[in-house]
């Protein structure tokens, strides 16, 4: 449990992350926005897609039932 290599394992674990966090390209705020609109849109048009259907199943098995 209280093996001296994981204590030493740390530092280095903690160094190669920051290299790593040095080598994130964040997008700039123009394409940020951009694609967040495409998200957003494409979220609010799949969620009436998905709503239609449900509706035409919905009125689909009320007719099956009521046969």
């Amino acid at each position: 449990m209280g093996d001296p290599a994981e204590k030493q394992a740390k530092p280095s674990f903690f160094k190669g992350l920051q290299s790593e966090f040095k080598k994130i390209t964040w997008p700039d705020r123009q394409s940020a926005l951009k694609q967040s609109a495409a998200v957003v849109g494409v979220t609010i048009v799949l969620g009436l897609i998905i709503a239609i259907l449900d509706y035409v199943v919905k009125y689909g098995v009320n007719f099956l039932t009521s046969l």
